[in-house]
């Protein structure tokens, strides 16, 4: 399975409402239920409403489109990071998933990967 890394930093938002995200930017995921407005953006993206944020974080995706009958993609992913004590935070899109790693942590989770078989690709 192929890992496509991401050239961008990345931070995690809390926002007032979901008006103002950059919707012209590369990335941005926002998240709204009834107890907060999430935002996840490219960092010099982040907005002026936002509440709290948490910046320094770097991304990969699983490339390629993944079947909604695919078991255990993710899972296989989060258990080889959590082996190495490596914390995610982790969107879901229709066509694939995006896994989120603090910098400090990324090439580690890139190396401990490509141990274990994945393909990782710029």
């Amino acid at each position: 399975m192929e890992i496509k890394t991401l050239d961008h930093d990345f931070s995690i938002c809390k926002t007032a409402d979901c008006s103002l995200p950059n919707r012209s930017a590369d990335f941005f995921f926002i998240g709204k239920t009834d107890e907060e407005n999430s935002l996840v953006c490219i960092t010099e993206d982040v907005p002026d409403n936002t509440i709290e944020r948490d910046d320094g974080w770097k991304a990969f995706r699983i490339q390629g489109i993944l079947d909604f009958s695919l078991i255990g993609v993710l899972a296989k992913i989060a258990e080889i990071l959590a082996k190495n004590k490596i914390g995610i935070f982790v969107i879901s899109t229709y066509n694939t998933d995006y896994v989120l790693t603090k910098k400090e942590n990324y090439m580690k989770a890139l190396k401990a990967l490509s141990d274990a078989g994945y393909e990782i690709t710029e």
